[in-house]
């Protein structure tokens, strides 16, 4: 699905990544972690072309898209969910979901099928973006991925800033997506929770993987998460 090699960049002068390695199959969800400011948006930010990589390869079913502009990202089955939700706000829930949806072939995520996914969205479906709440709001970046029905789906920070009731809630939706057979990559702090349905991870420290590993192997190392997740 996705694999990522020796890819570095740099904002300006700054170098901030230093070769991050990492690679996702079909059907398997990947987390990437890290302390604040270690580099996990920024590698989301290079794989999806938003910023230009300097060094190393994104390739995507194979197919070498380093660079590539964000459109042809998209086209090539990569989906994601931002930190922040950047949800259109003077857009409805259903304007929303529909803008920017993709099927190529018979579509597996339909509008009826988010709304079976976040009923809360049916309720909501004419409100406008603005007039959600930040779970909502979530949900919403969530079903707008979807929408374009990838081939993998990338999540920025799933839960920040969300009461707890609501992170278990999106717990809840990633569980049923990686049962559903799709492919993620998954990028928070909660790792215990993440460590519930996680096949694997990737913990990066300035830039660079320190440590990738099964979730048994996680599970069984607890100073990984004193040494590089801890604040």
């Amino acid at each position: 699905m996705l694999e990522v090699e020796g890819l570095e960049a740099a904002y300006g002068k700054s170098r901030v990544l230093f070769g991050i390695d990492l690679a996702i199959g079909a059907g398997e969800v990947l987390t990437l972690l890290g302390r604040n400011g270690m580099g996990k948006t920024t590698t989301v930010h290079a794989i999806f072309g938003l910023i230009r990589p300097t060094r190393g390869r994104v390739s995507i079913g194979g197919q070498d898209l380093t660079g590539a502009a964000p459109h042809a990202i998209a086209c090539a089955g990569l989906g994601l969910v931002p930190e922040g939700r950047q949800i259109f706000p003077t857009l409805t829930v259903e304007e929303n979901l529909v803008a920017t949806a993709r099927a190529t072939g018979p579509a597996k995520w339909t509008l009826a099928k988010i709304y079976s996914l976040f009923p809360r969205l049916q309720e909501r479906r004419r409100n406008m973006g603005n007039q959600l709440s930040g779970g909502e709001q979530q949900m919403l970046a969530i079903g707008r991925a979807l929408m374009t029905n990838p081939r993998l789906m990338v999540l920025d920070e799933a839960t920040e800033g969300l009461a707890p009731l609501i992170r278990e809630d999106i717990w809840t939706c990633l569980r049923h997506l990686k049962a559903e057979g799709e492919a993620l990559l998954v990028i928070d702090k909660n790792v215990d929770a993440l460590c519930g349905f996680a096949d694997r991870h990737v913990v990066i420290e300035k830039g660079q993987v320190v440590w990738q590993g099964s979730t048994p192997d996680l599970l069984a190392t607890p100073e990984l998460k004193e040494r590089f997740l801890h604040i």
